[in-house]
């Protein structure tokens, strides 16, 4: 099942027990699965067209009304709305979830789709609240803490399906800013977003075949950081790579960093890994992940290469 579709059963499943949830798109039902949402919900779901900027207002404004605004769009399309995002949602304190699909390497759409830049150009809004899931049952309960969240909420979610993990029977909220252990290590620490966690997980099992104690933490929020478990994992190793599927300027290794520093923890030697500076040409979403070298072989890679320096 992809993301798309696990997203768009969740807001019908949490629409049906909220009647202030809403819907809004720009001119993309089906591509951001919204089209059972709007088939069992017709009064409660709009399709401003291909009008990005304006369906972020109007969200911001519903919001102010009381609603529960869910804006699904592209990550390359929020784009758009960069001004409207600043000025209505976030400046406002508006609480409206910014459903981002497509967020990373999109395949053969090419490079007007890849969604590679939402991390560095929306994690400096101040008061907005970021967050990519490991998985399609993560997104579920992510998609639940941003609508009852109270705040701005940025969701990004990659393209394609799932890993076909077994579905929780009820959809929670998540504790804001807390990201999970989900293997311990001692030589290094892999520190992974969204889509690179699962590869990050294969690569330290290749590591750890090698003779290496490799942990891999699943970040979850891009801010805020969960700094304590970061910098708990960091003075243990000394060492951390993170892993994302967005620019490296500005993007979450950028926010590891900029926090590792400020923390006085100056001796940590870190490695990020992500999207070089450049447009990704067209391609399948496995081959370019192997081109960027954020796959478990081009993680298990780095990290061998960092631990041996």
């Amino acid at each position: 099942m992809s993301y798309t579709d696990v997203f768009g059963e969740t807001i019908v499943t949490l629409a049906e027990q909220d009647p202030k949830i809403v819907a809004i798109t720009a001119a993309m039902p089906d591509g951001t699965g919204l089209n059972t949402f709007a088939g069992v919900f017709p009064q409660r779901f709009f399709d401003v067209g291909i009008a990005e900027q304006h369906g972020m207002t109007f969200a911001a404004g519903m919001a102010a009304d009381g609603f529960r605004p869910v804006a699904a769009i592209y990550s390359s399309f929020v784009q758009r709305a960069y001004d409207q995002v600043f000025h209505d949602i976030c400046l406002q304190k508006l609480p409206v979830t910014i459903a981002m699909d497509r967020g990373g390497l999109v395949g053969d759409d090419g490079p007007t789709h890849h969604g590679v830049f939402d991390i560095s150009y929306l994690r400096h809004l101040p008061g907005l609240t970021m967050m990519a899931p490991k998985d399609e049952n993560e997104l579920r309960h992510m998609l639940k803490t941003a609508i009852y969240s109270g705040v701005p909420m940025a969701l990004r979610y990659p393209r394609g399906a799932g890993y076909g993990v077994e579905m929780d029977s009820e959809i929670r909220e998540l504790e804001i800013g807390r990201g999970e252990l989900l293997l311990d290590g001692t030589d290094l620490c892999i520190v992974a977003i969204g889509s690179t966690v699962y590869p990050s997980l294969e690569a330290a099992a290749a590591l750890g075949r090698k003779g290496f104690s490799v942990g891999v933490v699943n970040a979850r929020f891009v801010k805020p950081l969960d700094a304590e478990l970061i910098k708990s994992v960091a003075a243990k190793t000394g060492r951390l790579i993170t892993v994302e599927e967005n620019a490296l300027q500005g993007g979450f290794g950028s926010a590891v960093l900029e926090m590792i520093y400020d923390s006085g923890l100056q001796d940590v030697k870190i490695r990020r890994l992500g999207i070089p500076d450049r447009y990704i040409e067209q391609g399948s979403q496995a081959q370019l992940r192997k081109d960027v070298g954020i796959d478990a072989e081009g993680i298990a890679a780095a990290a061998e290469e960092f631990l041996k320096r």
